[in-house]
Order: structure tokens, then sequence, then C-alpha cells
């Protein structure tokens, strides 16, 4: 194997894990106006922000004490954390991958 392919492997991965993480629904459409926020923080050292617009759960960031901060969201504001599109009890997760 040569050194460019070496190199393209990983670069491939990781560009094809960045298109996963931008497809699907768009959770920066989550209106958060007025919304009330409950910040605390876990033993372990986690910081839990918590979202709420009149009284629904719309965000929740994750804050761990160590590594990126991660996004649950409630999309559609039922109050509930939206789960995975084949309905099985795990939440998808997003990471802010850039930002301006």
């Amino acid at each position: 194997m040569n050194r460019m392919t070496t190199l393209a492997l990983p670069l491939s991965c990781l560009l094809a894990m960045a298109g996963c993480a931008s497809t699907g629904s768009n959770p920066a459409d989550v209106d958060l106006a007025n919304a009330q926020v409950a910040v605390r923080t876990e033993k372990n050292g986690d910081t839990i922000e918590e979202y709420r617009v009149s009284g629904n759960l719309r965000m929740v960031k994750v804050t761990p004490s160590r590594g990126a901060p991660y996004y649950l969201y409630d999309s559609d504001g039922d109050g509930r954390l939206d789960k995975s599109k084949d309905n099985s009890d795990v939440s998808p997760v997003y990471w802010k991958l850039y930002g301006w």
C-alpha cells in the first residue's frame, strides 16, 4: 500500500461520517425563543443544559467533562426527545461540526 492510499482511507472515512452527521432533519430548526434553561452538573463533571419552551423539553446540551458537547432534540414539539427513525429507544445525538 502506498502512502497516498494510506492517507486517503482515513480521509474518506471522515468525510463519510461528516455526511451522515448532516443528513436527516435539521435540528437547528428547533425554536428556542424564550426558552427557560436549567443547568446542572453531574458527579462525573458533565454539564447538562435543558431548554424548555412553555414547559416542554425542546433540547438538551450535554458538555462532558472530557470531549465535545453534544445535543439531543425534540424537533416536533411533543415534549419528548426524538428517537431514531427505526423507532428504537436510542435518541439521535448531534455534534456541532463547525459554526460561524
